[in-house]
């Protein structure tokens, strides 16, 4: 888990909440925190016999550090079917990358792959991360669910409207509350189910509107998750499984 990176550093982003209509053609997935563990997402996308050409894959965020390939998983926003949210790893990255947090503080929770990488590098992938949305709404009506990063209290209504003070932006990226019991379900009344990641879990688990996925896939004991939310159903691997299967020969799609 890594620390609350000061209010004060976090600039808005560029986009705050991006629609996206049902999906007619195909199936929608939403993939947990996914930290570079690449090898894991491809033994995944097998399982599910992910069809590139009309399904969907939603991302809560966090696509780097921890892991081993950071660098791959921002590779995948050049995915026309792959549609993320801003993570609170990327906003650090973004943060370093226009000088307001110091690199070594990014390393201490998990940026150390970036040791060797060029500072324009870098600021691309900051340019590229910023125009990452906070929150993506995906149908509507009852067929609606909702995909951010950490927490959100307010209905269906305030997230679209996306007037975020900096608290509610804060919480968006790092909150911690709901899911470690702190935080009134009550004030979630009006929210469509909301798929999130940020705080690992041993398995998935719905606290008020609120589904937490990030079942900790760099950690030792820890798996990717992905869950389609129409069928209700969710497909879990570790890294060790998936490169015991060899997953790291797999192309994506």
């Amino acid at each position: 888990m890594a620390s609350v990176l000061p209010t004060s550093v976090q600039p808005a982003a560029q986009r705050v909440v991006e629609h996206h209509p049902a999906n007619l053609r195909g199936r929608d997935f939403v993939v947990g925190d996914l930290h570079g563990c690449m090898d894991a997402l491809r033994h995944l996308l097998r399982s599910i016999a992910f069809d590139p050409t009309c399904d969907r894959l939603f991302s809560v965020g966090d696509l780097v550090d921890r892991g081993e390939h950071s660098e791959a998983a921002l590779a995948l926003l050049d995915k026309p079917w792959f549609y993320a949210v801003l993570g609170n790893h990327e906003d650090t990255l973004c943060a370093v990358a226009e000088g307001r947090v110091r690199r070594q503080w990014w390393y201490d929770i998990g940026g150390i792959w970036a040791a060797n990488v060029p500072d324009e590098r870098l600021r691309h992938y900051a340019e590229r991360l910023r125009a990452l949305p906070l929150a993506r709404v995906v149908g509507s009506g009852k067929e609606r669910f909702n995909v951010l990063h950490a927490e959100f209290f307010g209905s269906d209504a305030d997230l679209d409207a996306g007037s975020f003070s900096a608290e509610a932006r804060q919480q968006l990226l790092w909150g911690r509350e709901l899911a470690l019991g702190n935080g009134d379900p009550v004030r979630q009344r009006g929210l469509s189910l909301t798929y999130c990641g940020h705080t690992p879990m041993h398995d998935i688990r719905q606290v008020g509107s609120q589904v937490f996925i990030d079942t900790g896939a760099f950690g030792q004991d820890g798996k990717l998750t992905i869950v389609e939310p129409k069928a209700l159903r969710r497909w879990s691997v570790s890294v060790e499984t998936a490169r015991a299967e060899g997953a790291a020969a797999l192309p994506l799609p």
